[in-house]
């Protein structure tokens, strides 16, 4: 995808393709459980760098995490392949709420959910999405989960 979004063109939605990592993965070889919210993380980065936007560490807004969900339905295991698609489930005045789901093939692996605020750093309260956010993303029509 392009590294930037014109205003007519609102990304609402990513998929992100990787293959599971041995550090990833306990002795039996399964993924740890945290590392799904990790990959859905991944995954919100992707699809922010194709709207043309950036989640910088040293940039005036924070976006912690409120809240966070995962319903796991299948293992993922070293070296398989998987697909996180993230969409954009609801925009706030100052949130914006994702769902994602997860897949191994045609196998569901998880679904999960994770809403984030915009803080400003100055002053460690929650404020309105910045206009550049609001231009260039969406809420998706096929929201999955």
């Amino acid at each position: 995808m392009a590294d930037t979004a014109s205003p007519l063109n609102k990304i609402s939605e990513f998929r992100l393709t990787r293959r599971v990592q041995f550090y990833e993965t306990d002795a039996a070889g399964i993924v740890h459980f945290s590392n799904y919210l990790r990959y859905l993380e991944e995954a919100e980065c992707a699809l922010w760098r194709a709207a043309g936007l950036r989640l910088e560490p040293n940039a005036e807004h924070a976006w912690p995490r409120v809240a966070v969900s995962c319903e796991y339905r299948s293992p993922l295991t070293f070296e398989d392949e998987f697909e996180v698609r993230i969409q954009i489930a609801a925009l706030t005045d100052k949130s914006i709420r994702y769902a994602g789901v997860m897949t191994r093939g045609d196998v569901l692996v998880a679904t999960l959910t994770m809403t984030a605020v915009c803080v400003a750093k100055s002053t460690g309260r929650a404020v309105p999405l910045p206009a550049a956010v609001r231009e260039r993303v969406e809420v998706s029509p096929d929201v999955a989960a």
